[in-house]
C-alpha cells in the first residue's frame, strides 16, 4: 500500500536504501539531507511525467530551531504523514588516547539532538492524529560503552533511551515507534574500517539491512537488531560483568 514518508538523512547508507525501497513499493517521500544534489538525483530516477513522489528538502539536522518548519513543510508537500525514519548519523574517527571534544559534540548534534528536534514535532503531529510511525535508525554501539568511541555509544544510548520513552508515550495514541539497532552494515560511514566479510556477523549492504528494516517496521515490532543475529550479540554484551567489560578490547 502506498505511504507518506519523510525520511531524514537520505542521501547516502540506510537512509537512501529505505528511500529507493519504499518509492519501488508506491510510496510518496520527501527526502531531507544537506546534500541536495543526491538527493535530487534519486528524485530524478523516480520524478517522471505527471508520476512526482519524491520532494527533496535541503535540511542540516544541526540546525534545531529550523526542524519544526521543515517537518510541517514536508508534510504540506506530501499532503499528510504516515510514517517518519531519522537515519542521520555521524561517526568521525577517534583515535586511542584521543579526547577531542568538538568532534564528540558534533556526533552528538547529529545522532541525538538532532533526532529529538525533529521527531519531537512528528510525535505531537501522530498524537494527535492518533495513527503514524516513528522510525529511529540507532545501532548496536548503543547497548554498552565501549572503548573505541565513547561518544558514539552514548549518543546511541541515548538515541535509543528517547525512543523507548516516545514508544511507551505514543502508545496511548496507537503510535509505533521503531528503534533499529544494526551492527556491521557497508556505507559511507563506515568506509575505511575493517568489516568483516564472513561468519554470522560479516558486514551486509545498505540494501539488504533496508529490506531487514522495512519488513520489521511492518510487522510493528518495537525493537529491531539487524541482521538478527545481533540481538543475541547485544544479549552477551549487556550481561558482561564490568570487571570483565573493561578488559575488553572492544
Amino acid at each position: 500500500m502506498a505511504k507518506k514518508i519523510i525520511i531524514v538523512g537520505a542521501s547516502s547508507g540506510i537512509g537512501k536504501a529505505i528511500a529507493q525501497m519504499e518509492l519501488k513499493n508506491g510510496s510518496s517521500v520527501v527526502l531531507l539531507a544537506r546534500r541536495e544534489k543526491e538527493l535530487e538525483s534519486i528524485a530524478k530516477a523516480t520524478n517522471k511525467g505527471k508520476d512526482k513522489r519524491v520532494h527533496v528538502i535541503a535540511f542540516d539536522v544541526t540546525k534545531f530551531n529550523m526542524a519544526k518548519k521543515t517537518f510541517e513543510k514536508a508534510v504540506s508537500l506530501l499532503g499528510g504523514l504516515d510514517e517518519v525514519y531519522y537515519a542521520s548519523g555521524i561517526m568521525p574517527a577517534i583515535e586511542k588516547t584521543e579526547y577531542n571534544t568538538s568532534k564528540d559534540l558534533d556526533m552528538i548534534a547529529v545522532n541525538l539532538s538532532g533526532a529529538i528536534a525533529f521527531l519531537n514535532p512528528a510525535a505531537e503531529f501522530f498524537s494527535k492524529q492518533n495513527s503514524g510511525k516513528i522510525i529511529g535508525i540507532s545501532s548496536i554501539a548503543g547497548e554498552r560503552g565501549r572503548k573505541g568511541n565513547p561518544v558514539y555509544n552514548t549518543s546511541k544510548a541515548g538515541l535509543n533511551t528517547y525512543l523507548e520513552a516516545l514508544r511507551n508515550r505514543l502508545s496511548e495514541s496507537n503510535v509505533q515507534v521503531t528503534t533499529i539497532k544494526p551492527g556491521f552494515v557497508i556505507t559511507e560511514m563506515t568506509k575505511g574500517l575493517n568489516l568483516p566479510t564472513k561468519g554470522l556477523l560479516k558486514a551486509i549492504s545498505a540494501e539488504e539491512a533496508a529490506k531487514q528494516i522495512v519488513y520489521a517496521v511492518a510487522e510493528k515490532k518495537d525493537e529491531c537488531f539487524v541482521p538478527g543475529i545481533w540481538a543475541l550479540v547485544g544479549l552477551i554484551i549487556r550481561n558482561i560483568p564490568n570487571f570483565i567489560f573493561k578488559k575488553m578490547s572492544i
